[in-house]
């Protein structure tokens, strides 16, 4: 996935004599800066020309860094700056805003830092302030984690949700409100019929759909039982597949959803296949960028894996919240689709992943038949969770945990109690099961691996989105 795109804008003091006599201290401080962020892999850095010291340099820079349409802008700190210069800059250059302090006793670097927050603070700009030597480990996690999560901010504005189907089986908090998309989010909502799905499928090749099936068969099992899954109902969900990605490329949409239940699981297929290989990072054509896509078109839950797709730059689950075994402290996430093949092995190489997967016949509810992606999540640690609206305004619960796994047995065991069809991931949570219950607020969770709780806070905090941490010491 493309790596994060931020400016940086390095500010001097506003006499020209003072400016031009420090000004190869502010460079060499700005190239260590620059060499921190650009060595974590995640970042593409693209600096002002200038040094900015008077207003002309302010809006000029602003204005570089809009051009080149930078995701973040860094304000950089090292020797006293004229606060007024941070504020012009701000009116052009992209936001959010991270003012960062470098350490240079010599030079007050930090009034600078400190006054020019306070001025943005006045007008009412967003930032997040960090200081510290770029090289600190714990520093750059720190500049990291705002890149992080303030990128996502940026890269959802303009994006395209697509809807197919419309509210499934009653769910409220599978439906939003495309108008508070666009207005908090700056995401346009299309909406499109199901039927247009079943189309395109049809009219896909014979050849195509049996060289991706020939490819299922031999890197994963394919448990066939003539009935509810048989190599024509297994090509018709790849059909869907492909007319899925064409439709995508076509409306130019950067998330689904799909309802799948029941009009295409009593009359067509299931949409298992669709959804789990539209969010890896492959399919049997090679190697893509997963493409976010919810089942029961869950429009919040989609939202959330967007956002979980720009921070962490990974395949997201989905999943519903199926079951805590009490015995083992264990919660069962599990539903028929959008489980990505990843999660089986979490790889990148399709083949590694496979090997763990079985093509398992629906069970009774999907009376049209097809496969369902059956797996057990590879063990890690894990970042759930989910946003909601609480009367309208919108909340996000953070779930820490750990996925495990058990031996064959033991799963198997389990399994068969819940859903043997199915995929599972099995969660230990960094809360209890009681504070759990009582303060998540949706059947359906997602996650990445990896910790990214303070992305997620940031995130939030950016958003001015209210949070609740469900983690080890309750809430």
């Amino acid at each position: 996935m493309k790596k994060y795109r931020v400016g940086v804008i390095t500010f001097s003091d506003g006499r020209e004599f003072v400016h031009r006599d420090l000004l190869e201290t502010n460079k060499k401080f700005e190239d260590r800066l620059v060499k921190t962020l650009e060595d974590t892999g995640e970042i593409e850095v693209v600096r002002a020309s200038e040094i900015v010291w008077k207003p002309s340099l302010a809006k000029k820079a602003g204005k570089e860094l809009m051009k080149a349409e930078v995701e973040v802008t860094v304000f950089n700190y090292a020797i006293w700056c004229w606060p007024h210069l941070s504020v012009l800059a701000s009116l052009f250059a992209p936001g959010p805003f991270l003012l960062y302090g470098q350490v240079n006793p010599r030079y007050p670097g930090m009034v600078g830092l400190l006054a020019a927050s306070g001025a943005l603070e006045q007008v009412g700009i967003f930032h997040e302030k960090i200081w510290g030597e770029p090289e600190s480990d714990e520093v750059r996690e720190k500049i990291l984690t705002f890149v992080r999560a303030a990128a996502a901010t940026s890269r959802l504005k303009g994006e395209r949700y697509g809807m197919f189907g419309g509210r499934p089986m009653g769910m409220y908090t599978a439906a939003a409100n495309g108008d508070q998309w666009m207005k908090e989010f700056g995401i346009d909502v299309e909406q499109i019929d199901q039927y247009e799905l079943v189309l395109r499928a049809e009219k896909v090749p014979k050849e195509k759909k049996e060289r991706a099936r020939k490819w299922l068969e031999e890197l994963a099992t394919v448990a066939y039982d003539g009935k509810l899954l048989t190599p024509e109902i297994l090509e018709r969900q790849i059909a869907l597949y492909y007319a899925a990605r064409e439709i995508i490329e076509e409306y130019e949409l950067d998330f689904v959803g799909f309802k799948g239940q029941p009009e295409m699981t009593n009359n067509y297929a299931t949409m298992d296949v669709v959804e789990a290989f539209l969010n890896d990072p492959y399919d049997w054509d090679g190697p893509k960028e997963p493409v976010v896509a919810a089942t029961e078109t869950d429009m919040d839950g989609a939202l959330t894996m967007e956002i979980f797709k720009h921070i962490a730059r990974q395949p997201v689950l989905f999943a519903d919240v199926r079951h805590y075994f009490e015995r083992e402290n264990l919660l069962d996430l599990c539903n028929s689709g959008t489980h990505a093949t990843y999660f089986a092995a979490r790889s990148y190489d399709p083949r590694e992943n496979l090997k763990h997967v079985t093509f398992y016949p629906e069970t009774f509810y999907f009376p049209a038949g097809g496969a369902a992606v059956k797996h057990v999540a590879a063990p890690g640690e894990v970042t759930l969770a989910r946003l909601t609206r609480k009367n309208g305004k919108y909340h996000m619960t953070i779930v820490p945990a750990e996925f495990v796994r058990l031996s064959k047995e033991e799963e198997e065991r389990l399994m068969k109690e819940v859903q043997e069809e199915w995929p599972h991931a099995y969660a230990r949570l960094k809360t209890d099961m009681e504070t759990f219950l009582k303060h998540y607020p949706c059947n359906h969770i997602h996650g990445v691996y990896g910790n990214y709780v303070n992305e997620l806070i940031t995130f939030c905090k950016i958003k001015g989105i209210n949070y609740t941490l469900l983690d080890k010491e309750g809430i």
